[in-house]
This record gives structure tokens, C-alpha cells and sequence, in this order.
């Protein structure tokens, strides 16, 4: 009896142990704080300081991110953020188990900026009229992980402006931070609440719109063509479409054409289309080279 007693109270033991080990322990959030997750978020999240910042959390460090950790240090201190050295669990539990590479970051939500608070709404940062202007809208564009690589590209290719819908869109979360490897926290990003007031104004203003289709025969009264024989002649804009069904019908009929990507070879059916920021990257890195091309 003395034995199964102790067995039972060992079993106790054991279960209670298990019980702490799975609960992570809880770090009391400031009031309208979001955390970003990731080196490369927070680091410019740091350095930008576009955000208030409240709290930067590491890992306790070992030697191979010393480095990185000392210079995280740096800038937090040089912006009054507190530091706090804390163990993976603790992190895991800020991020909700993201991949966090040691590092996150308490700071007030990055929010989308209206076309209205542009000083120049038709022209960007250093830009003159007769530059050559591309500019990403994207229509109802909702996974997190889409809208991160898409802004990710559009800052590495050149693109000027991007432009939201407002009406099922994903907002500007940590998680679009993490897969935009930063870029959201130095580019940008513009929204609207009438897409398409917007893409008539810019049509009136000479700009060239361009709508994006996977299955070209199912576009009617726009003609489209392949994006290798798109040319680059005036203000151009981008019109990427939702990740199930694309672009709606009003939106295409405010294309002046559809650009497609031809495929390298005859497809199996069920995979007739890419991801939607790879179609993305694609295309932007098709138009955009002409302008590198046009500067050599």
C-alpha cells in the first residue's frame, strides 16, 4: 500500500511538472501594444522609430548571437527602450510561438496611411512627372504572409506607392512584418475606401492601368496580353487581385489591359496558377527592368 501511495504521489508530481512545462508563463502586455517578432523586423523597427516603442525582449544569449544581441542593446538604449534578457519560453509566449530568432518587440501598431495624407498624392518621395512611376494596388488581398512577400518585393524591385483596398484586407500585422523580412517597417503603405474612384482618377491623370489574370480566357472586354511584351511608356499601376478569385469584374473593367504570365510548359490541371506575390514578383520584375534598362 506504502508503495502504490508513493507511486501515486510521484504520478502527482510528474503531472503538475508537465502542466508548468507546457504553460508558458504570461508577460503583461501594455495597453494597445502589439509584439513584432524576428530580427530583421525589429531591428528597423528600432531603427526607423515609426512606432512608439515600449519594450525589446532577447534571449538570453549565447556566444554565436552575442553579437547581434550587443546591437540590438545599442540601438534600444539609444531610444530609451527598455531591455529585458528573458528565456526562449518567455518569448515563444509573446510571439504565440512564431519564429522569433531570439528576439521581440513591444511596440504600437503600424497602421495604413490614407492617399490623403500624401503631400503629393499622384507623385512620391523625390519623384518628378516625367520619371517613370509604378505603383502596386492590391484588391482584398487578405493572408498575412501574401501581403508581407508582396511589399518585400515591391520595395526590392522599385516600386513607388502601394495602395490597399480597405475592404477585406489584411492589415499591417507582426506577421507581415516577419514575411516581408522588414520592409513594412521602412516602405510605406497607403489605403483606400474606393479602389475604384482611385483607379478612375489615376486614369484620368494618364496613368496606365494594368490588371493581373491567371486564365486569360476568362477575361472579357479587356484584351490581355503576356507581361513579356507589356512596354513601359507612362505612369503605370498594378492591379493584383484576391488570392481565390482575382480581380472582381468591376475592377478588370477599369483595366486598359490584363497582363498574364505564359506558362514554360503545358500544365497538369489543378496547378494552372502561381501564389499570388510570386505572379507578383514576376511581373514586377518584368516591368520594372525596362526602367533599368531605360536609365542605362
Amino acid at each position: 500500500a506504502k508503495r502504490e501511495s508513493w507511486s501515486l504521489r510521484e504520478g502527482d508530481i510528474s503531472k503538475v511538472r508537465k502542466r508548468l512545462e507546457r504553460k508558458p508563463p504570461s508577460v503583461e502586455r501594455t495597453k494597445g501594444s502589439e509584439v513584432l517578432f524576428g530580427i530583421a523586423p525589429c531591428y528597423l523597427a528600432l531603427s526607423q522609430s515609426r512606432r512608439d516603442m515600449f519594450r525589446l525582449f532577447l534571449k538570453q544569449s549565447n556566444s554565436s548571437q552575442r553579437l547581434v544581441m550587443s546591437e540590438f542593446v545599442l540601438q534600444a538604449t539609444a531610444r530609451g527602450v527598455p531591455v529585458h534578457h528573458v528565456k526562449r519560453r518567455e518569448l515563444d509566449a509573446l510571439c504565440r510561438g512564431q519564429v522569433h530568432q531570439g528576439v521581440c518587440l513591444e511596440a504600437t501598431p503600424l497602421r495604413f496611411k490614407s492617399l490623403e495624407e500624401a503631400e503629393k498624392p499622384d507623385l512620391g518621395d523625390g519623384e518628378s512627372p516625367n520619371r517613370q512611376l509604378i505603383w502596386l494596388v492590391l484588391e482584398q488581398i487578405q493572408d498575412p504572409m501574401n501581403l508581407g512577400a508582396l511589399l518585400r518585393s515591391a520595395y526590392f524591385l522599385g516600386v513607388d506607392r502601394v495602395v490597399t483596398s480597405q475592404k477585406n484586407s489584411c492589415p499591417l500585422t507582426p506577421t507581415v512584418s516577419k514575411a516581408s523580412s522588414g520592409a513594412m517597417e521602412v516602405f510605406d503603405v497607403y489605403s483606400t475606401d474606393d479602389l475604384r474612384s482611385f483607379l478612375k482618377a489615376k486614369s484620368a491623370e494618364g496613368w496606365e492601368v494594368v490588371g493581373t489574370v491567371s486564365k486569360p480566357e476568362e477575361v472579357e472586354n479587356v484584351p490581355v496580353i503576356s507581361c513579356l511584351e507589356f512596354h513601359w511608356t507612362k505612369p503605370v499601376i498594378i492591379v493584383i487581385g484576391s488570392e481565390g478569385d482575382g480581380l472582381s469584374l468591376e475592377t478588370q473593367l477599369l483595366c486598359h489591359r490584363m497582363l498574364a504570365i505564359p506558362p514554360g510548359r503545358a500544365l497538369h490541371p489543378g496547378i494552372e496558377s502561381l501564389n499570388v506575390s510570386v505572379a507578383t514578383g514576376i511581373l514586377l520584375h518584368s516591368i520594372c527592368s525596362q526602367k533599368l534598362r531605360q536609365g542605362d
